[in-house]
Parts: structure tokens; sequence; C-alpha cells
């Protein structure tokens, strides 16, 4: 299909033009006296994106679901208790990777659209006065539903039982698109992926791990072998890494860094609030609801679209990628067939995402939704117009 295909999936992303010239490159030998400048430039920038001053960020040759892992087994001893809320299909897959590591889940169960709910947690933690619990895993943007959680209020729940748990996010669809304040919010293991906000190909899992998370490292009784962090931190302070890194991935990840920084992580988080705003315009004018039950956890890098009873919203998916050329996302777990999702994260802009929300407005009508065409995009670019804002 001639024209440029429209990837709105919420990850992997479209690859900027710039990243995939940096990453065109020649193999070097990651054993050289020169590596460890190269390794250190994006260490030691990594930390900015997620506003970290204390603590360390680690990068594998791995995903983002490999990093639930990677901050598991460094972190907590085996057998050990864990606290999550779940409400929707990453939360469930955290849980469930948890558990098939030997760990024991409270769950907290929430309503798909919801978002973790800080006083459950609380009184979930002030319950257990023996502290067996050693970590709660939240998921700050459940990208199956589109909705983003309130990091801070969930720390400030376990400040208020003061409890020791450590404090795990999932940020793989938030980080380097929304903002994320790891210091602030009291967070002590992070986790994302190359392929969302860094804009990369998939490959790189990151892990953020602060200084509390640290300190279990070393005393940790949990078998491991490649994600081990004591030999990741013995390399990387050497300016090398254990294992053969991805090249390729890190010259993509050294450049993408310089992107996000100079634009600025306030900019960019703005910038996905602006575009997020404008496609939940399109919707409300489409007739349609958002999966997100209130406004204010509207998700700022996706949108998950709840279709009509009686409408698939896979016949809807289908009629977008084959006669646009739009991909959007699925529906997962208790919501396929219910849901289509706009990715707008990532390397994206007004007129891209314009162009994106034009299929789907032709896909909605060409699968019997009836609307006005125009409406949608029209609301939209009422949000987006720059002399509107001035």
């Amino acid at each position: 299909m001639a024209g440029r295909h429209f990837l709105q999936i919420p990850g992997p992303t479209p690859v900027p033009d710039r990243l995939q010239r940096a990453m065109h490159r020649q193999m070097e030998d990651h054993r050289s006296s020169t590596f460890p400048a190269f390794t250190r430039s994006i260490l030691s920038r990594l930390p900015q994106v997620v506003h970290q001053e204390r603590g360390e960020a680690f990068v594998f040759p791995a995903t983002g679901s490999a990093m639930w892992e990677a901050a598991l087994v460094n972190t907590v001893n085996p057998g050990g208790r864990l606290l999550a809320p779940r409400f929707g299909q990453f939360s469930h897959l955290f849980i469930q990777t948890a558990r098939n590591l030997g760990y024991h889940v409270d769950v907290i169960e929430e309503p798909w659209g919801e978002t973790a709910d800080p006083f459950r947690i609380e009184a979930a933690l002030a319950a257990d006065t023996a502290h067996e619990i050693q970590g709660v895993l939240l998921v700050h943007n459940e990208t199956a539903t589109g909705v983003t959680s309130n990091v801070a209020a969930v720390r400030a729940a376990i400040d208020r039982a003061a409890h020791p748990a450590l404090l795990f996010v999932d940020g793989v669809s938030s980080i380097a698109s929304l903002e994320f304040r790891f210091d602030d919010w009291g967070v002590d293991c992070a986790i994302t992926g190359s392929q969302k906000g860094f804009m990369l190909p998939a490959g790189l899992g990151i892990l953020y791990a602060s200084e509390k998370a640290l300190a279990r490292v070393d005393r940790c009784t949990m078998p491991r072998a490649y994600f081990d962090l004591r030999a990741m931190r013995a390399n990387n302070a050497q300016g090398y890494f254990p294992s053969t890194p991805a090249l390729s991935l890190l010259y993509g990840l050294d450049e993408a860094l310089t992107m996000l920084l100079e634009e600025g992580m306030n900019n960019v988080a703005a910038r996905h609030r602006r575009l997020a705003t404008g496609v939940r315009a399109a919707v409300q004018a489409w007739g349609l609801r958002e999966c997100a039950r209130r406004p204010e956890i509207a998700s700022d890098s996706l949108t998950a679209v709840v279709v009509p009873e009686g409408v698939d919203a896979r016949t809807i998916i289908d009629i977008a990628f084959t006669r646009y050329d739009v991909a959007l996302g699925s529906g997962l777990g208790e919501l396929a067939g219910k849901v289509f999702r706009i990715g707008h994260l990532g390397d994206m802009n007004a007129l891209t995402l314009a162009g994106a929300l034009a299929g789907v407005e032709m896909a909605l009508a060409d699968a019997g939704i009836g609307m006005t065409l125009g409406r949608g995009l029209g609301a939209a670019l009422q949000h987006w117009r720059i002399g509107a804002a001035s």
C-alpha cells in the first residue's frame, strides 16, 4: 500500500529516522579500552529520564517483562510474600511472573478500567504486623485499559502503614512518555523496555533501582544467573557488561537519550498530555467511551476505546489495518473484542496522530458505527491548534 503505515499500537512505537541512522553502524569490540566511555554516556543519562539522583540504572539485552524477573530475584528471598493490585492484563502478568518464581502474592482485585486503590493497599500492609510482605507490585500505566495509577499515593500509603515493603513499579508504557519521578515518588525498582517511550525496537530491558533496593541485592538468597545484579554492577563500574550487549540497540538508546533530554522530560510529558486530550475529544465526538472509568485516571500514552454492544472491536481493527493502513491495539484478556486501543506515545505529533484518527474514523464508519465523518477528527484538531491555545 502506498504512503506511510500508521503504527498506533501502544508499542512497539515508530522508530525515528534519527534513531535508525544511529543504529545503522558496524559492530565494535565491547571489551576495548574505549568502550567504557560509551557505556557511561548511557548509564549516566538514563536516570535523568525518571528524575533519579540516588541508586543506579541497568540495561539488559532483554525486554520490560524480563525486568519483572530481574527486579524480584535480586531483592526478594525465595518464597517471599508480595502484595499487588490487579486491574488489567499487565498487572495480571506481573503477578503471574512472581508466582511462577515461587513467590506468594496477595492480590487486591480492582475492576478493569480502574486503578490501584492506595487505601486498600494501606489496609493490607497495616494488617501485616509481622512485616512478611516484602514488596508491592504496581503497574503505573495499565496498557490493557488505558489508565494511570498514582504512584506517589501508593508510596504514601506504604509510608502511612509504616511498612518496609519495597515499591516495584512497572513503567513500561509510562517511562520516557509520562511524568515519572523516581526519587520523589519513593520508587524502589522501576521497570521498562526500549520499544515504547524510548522509540526503539524491542530488545532492551531497563531497570532502575533505589539505594534501598540495592542494599538487598547482596543479602538476597534467591538463585539468579543472567539477571544477577551483582555481576552487572561490578562490570558497569568498569564501563562494561557481564555478557555481550545488544550493540545496535545501545547505539540507538544513546541517541534516544539525546533526543529526550534535548526536548526535556517535562516537555515530553506535556506533549503526550496534549496529544491525549485530542484523542479523548475525538472519542467523545464519536459517541463512544473510554475504558478508563474516570477522566482523571485516563492515560496520556494510549486510549482504550469501548465499542458499542453487538460490535466486535476486532472487526474495526482489521478494517483499519487492511483498508487504511492503521495498526490499532487489540483488547486483551477480558477486554478481547470489547475495546480497541490507540497508542499515542513516542515519536508522535499532532499531524501524524491526525492522520491515524482519520483512518480510525473511516474504519468505524465502515464497521457500521454511525457518525458524521470528520466530527471526531475535527474535535481533536480544535484541541491541537496552536492558535486555539494562545
